[in-house]
């Protein structure tokens, strides 16, 4: 009898006592394009940011930065924040997040260049850090890089486990008369990122923003 106790007891330790290892934290970093006429835009870059703020849980991580002539830098991280499992924390956190996004885009200069992969660098080496069960790469912009002369990107992603999305690529003029063009730029992408074992997406209607994590 008392074998089958202990039995008993032994099973009960194995089935409750196996707790779910595994990291659901969410880490998510927004790249803001603030080149050339793309900073006009950005007003609509606070949406997606209220929307963010309005479903990411305790332990989630958000972080907004801007794309600039030289992006691969910490200088350009705008907000950063992990929420804190108390309520009332988090809502003061949230506060101060959108406050200083709200200044940013009230203050924002236009750039001549637009340095993208060095954004994603910069928000691989950020997300990585943070140690987010799920890391997403929210990308702002029109998707057209310019370097300036002496800027160097041909460095391979590495975006296994990452989720990266294009928000609102707006379409230039180039693109309205040959669309080919725009298809391309957008391609291209996707291969970069797939080819960085990433998964690659693109919402061009911000009404659609709980696709994100529809993947």
């Amino acid at each position: 009898m008392k074998k089958v106790i202990v039995f008993s007891i032994i099973i009960s330790l194995l089935i409750f006592g196996c707790t779910d290892t595994k990291n659901r934290t969410k880490g998510i970093i927004l790249l803001l394009d603030t080149s050339g006429t793309y900073a006009l835009e950005l007003k609509k870059a606070q949406s997606i940011v209220n929307y963010l703020l309005g479903v990411l849980n305790p332990g989630d991580t958000l972080a907004v930065a801007r794309i600039d002539t030289g992006s691969f830098s910490e200088k350009d991280i705008i907000a950063k924040v992990t929420f804190d499992e108390r309520p009332s924390v988090a809502n003061n956190q949230k506060r101060a997040f959108m406050q200083s996004v709200d200044e940013f885009v009230k203050s924002v200069k236009s750039s001549p260049y637009t340095d993208i992969s060095g954004g994603v660098l910069q928000a691989i080496e950020y997300l990585n850090e943070a140690g987010s069960g799920k890391k997403f790469i929210l990308i702002f912009s029109d998707l057209k890089e310019e370097l300036a002369k002496g800027h160097v990107r041909d460095v391979p992603f590495q975006l296994d486990r990452f989720n990266v999305i294009a928000l609102n690529v707006t379409k230039l003029r180039q693109d309205i008369r040959d669309p080919k063009v725009y298809l391309a730029r957008v391609e291209d992408w996707r291969i970069k990122v797939e080819g960085g074992g990433g998964k690659w997406g693109v919402i061009n209607d911000l009404e659609r923003l709980d696709n994100i994590f529809a993947r």
